[in-house]
Parts: structure tokens; sequence; C-alpha cells
């Protein structure tokens, strides 16, 4: 009888503390932060310092209406980037169709973008690229697929967005074709990399772009 009553009083004490973690308990919380890539610094701060993580530099490319495209088009938005070619058979369809659906998943959700470089600037004129985007259902509002100047993209894929180790100096005959995508957040830091061919990637990758949002969601009601 004694050990019956020992067993109800510890699950009646485990049961209370259940309800007060419950309550306590900060749910807007995100339960993991993803990782952040690249080389990082530290900067001195009062006794402290603060750490610096690799960015993405600036740029300025074209994207399928023509129209200029900046880091200022990105700002107070997390956005997920590829390289590619129109003309390509293999990887890249696949690529872009998966980048459809996430796109489709976040659609109308600003705080959301895609940015798609052509690898291939001399076939994937602005014309080129408004097919394409328009064959993909595409919101230039949300994913833009962007030509440019050859050197500018290969050096932007290799040193910035780090999506190929291969060695080249974007000409004639340097060639990219990496089915990667980057996940960058507000910051313009690098916090993730998928397979864009794999489904299961892909399916994570629309988990960590949910997580990334909450993790400023968070901040901002703090």
């Amino acid at each position: 009888m004694k050990n019956k009553f020992v067993n109800i009083f510890i699950l009646t004490v485990a049961a209370g503390v259940a309800v007060y973690a419950f309550f306590i308990y900060d749910r807007s919380k995100p339960i993991r932060h993803l990782p952040f890539f690249g080389e990082k610094s530290y900067e001195p701060k009062k006794g402290n310092s603060d750490t610096v993580y690799h960015t993405i530099q600036n740029f300025s490319f074209v994207n399928q209406d023509g129209k200029t495209v900046t880091q200022k088009d990105f700002e107070g938005s997390v956005y997920v980037a590829d390289f590619f070619f129109t003309t390509c058979h293999s990887i890249c369809p696949i690529m872009s169709n998966q980048m459809e659906r996430i796109a489709e998943k976040f659609k109308g959700n600003m705080e959301v973008k895609f940015l798609s470089h052509t690898v291939d600037p001399e076939i994937d004129s602005v014309e080129q690229l408004k097919a394409y985007a328009v064959n993909h259902n595409a919101d230039t509002k949300q994913w833009m697929f962007v030509t440019g100047d050859k050197k500018a993209l290969y050096e932007i894929a290799r040193t910035s967005y780090m999506l190929d180790a291969s060695q080249g100096d974007g000409g004639p005959n340097d060639f990219i074709h990496t089915q990667n995508f980057a996940l960058i957040d507000k910051e313009k830091r690098i916090r993730g990399y998928y397979d864009g061919t794999d489904s299961t990637q892909m399916n994570m990758l629309i988990k960590d772009i949910g997580l990334l949002l909450s993790e400023y969601h968070y901040k901002e009601k703090k």
C-alpha cells in the first residue's frame, strides 16, 4: 500500500512538472538553429569579440524582365540561389522543377525569394530567360532568373556562394555545372546547401526556410 501511494505521488509530481513546463516553455522559439558556412573572423568589442561570417558580395545582374537586380531587391528576405542554363537537358530541368515546387510553397510570402543565375549568358538572353521563367510559373517579384557578365556570374558562384570548387576565370572555355542550392539569410550569410536534384534534400530545404524565418520572428518578439 505504501508503494502504491509513493507511485501516485511521483506520478502527480511528474504531471505537475509537465503542465508547468508546457505553460512556461516558449513554443515560438526555434527548435534548432541553422549553421553558418564560409570563413569567419572576429572583431574586437570592449573585452569581447563579435563573430563576422562570410557574406554574399554585392552584385548587379539583369532579370527576365530586363530589369537590374541587386542585393537591394532581397533586403528583408531570405533567398535560395542556384546556377543553371536554359538549354541544359540533364540536371537543370530537375533543379528548376524542384525550385518551382518550393516557390509555390512560399508563394506570396515576400520574406522568401529565389535567384537563379545562368551560367551560359551568351545563349540565355533576357527573352530566353523570360520564356523559361514563364514555363516554370515564376513570379518575378519572388523568383528572378538573371544573366550578365560571365566573369561576374562565375566569380560570385565560386567566391560568394561557394557552389563550385573548380578553378576558372569565367573565360570562353570555363564552365560551371552544379546541382546545389544555397540558402541565404537576411544578412546575406550562407545557412545551408542542398542538392537540387534530390527531393528529400528539397523537403529539408523547405523545412529549413521555415526554421530560418522562425529565428527572425522569434527575435522580433523578444
